[in-house]
């Protein structure tokens, strides 16, 4: 079938399934929310099933839309690193990134079309990825990486980008609808969605907010579990629950009342993990992951200064 790919309604599909909307995916492709919503049709009418719901106020990704915007995701990313190696172009020129995968979809992407319009000669090849590569600057293609851990990360230089924070959110049609959310006990009246974080990270959950919230009473084991935040943010979305979530991640989706902090940001349980910037122990940095560096420490202190949770800076 790879002839007859629907290559550019997968493209603006991912870019909708990522925004959460038809308007904000225009937006950021510059094209018309029609434009969007035809592609949109011509996916489903290839598949033959719907990949969105949709009501008066909106869209939101169904179940079958939200597996192939998963299986998208880091297939889009391969084809972009295929591409950029492919091109020909200078060797100063291109600089691949390796990011969680949440982090390059909620937080990187959104701000990369500012850095390819401020700097439309370097290439960023985005490997979306929990793998720790080494950074390099030699060869075809320099690479940073950016982690969410605790470190230390053993044979690297180590920049602090962003500490963490958890709290819970929900769209604003789950408040409209159902139960009231006014303190933390009311949970109890909600679906809890969770989140398997890898072993590895010592990451509390639903159990140890809830403590922390003075809220004991409420089954902190009962809800749905999912293996991707992903998945439990867009249910969130989807007003189907509650998410316990990272507040970096989440940051843009409150920003733009996509979804809402229903006991305020004062609500907020310190993370034990932070997100770091990797780099080559010696070596001076090539051309551009010199000017990567500058701007996203430049997007990540800004950000620090807008985040109403107060992540900022580790």
């Amino acid at each position: 079938m790879s002839d007859r790919l629907p290559l550019n309604a997968l493209r603006i599909f991912a870019v909708a399934a990522r925004q959460g909307s038809f308007k904000a995916a225009a937006e950021t492709l510059h094209v018309t929310a029609g434009a969007v919503s035809r592609q949109v049709k011509l996916l489903e009418h290839e598949l033959g099933a719907p990949l969105f719901e949709r009501r008066a106020h909106g869209v939101s990704l169904n179940s079958r839309g939200r597996r192939l915007a998963d299986a998208l995701a880091p297939a889009l990313a391969d084809i972009g690193s295929a591409l950029a190696e492919a091109r020909a172009a200078p060797r100063s020129a291109r600089l691949t990134v390796s990011a969680p995968p949440s982090f390059i979809q909620h937080w990187l992407l959104p701000r990369l079309a500012a850095f390819e319009t401020r700097y439309p000669d370097v290439e960023i090849a985005l490997d979306a990825s929990q793998r720790l590569t080494a950074p390099a600057w030699q060869g075809d293609s320099p690479r940073i990486a950016i982690r969410y851990g605790q470190g230390p990360w053993p044979g690297v230089r180590t920049i602090g980008l962003l500490a963490d924070a958890l709290l819970p959110v929900c769209a604003p049609r789950l408040l409209a609808q159902g139960p009231p959310l006014v303190e933390p006990a009311d949970l109890a009246h909600h679906r809890l969605l969770h989140v398997a974080w890898p072993s590895a990270l010592p990451f509390p959950g639903w159990r140890e907010w809830l403590d922390a919230a003075g809220a004991t009473q409420v089954d902190a084991s009962a809800g749905q579990r999912y293996s991707l935040f992903g998945l439990a943010l867009d249910q969130a979305i989807a007003g189907r629950g509650v998410a316990l979530a990272s507040s970096v991640v989440v940051a843009d989706r409150l920003a733009s009342g996509v979804l809402i902090a229903p006991f305020g940001a004062d609500s907020a349980l310190a993370a034990p993990c932070v997100y770091d910037l990797l780099l080559p122990l010696d070596g001076a940095p090539p051309d551009p992951a010199r000017v990567f560096i500058d701007w996203l420490l430049g997007e990540v202190e800004a950000f620090g200064a807008q985040d109403p949770v107060g992540a900022g800076r580790p």
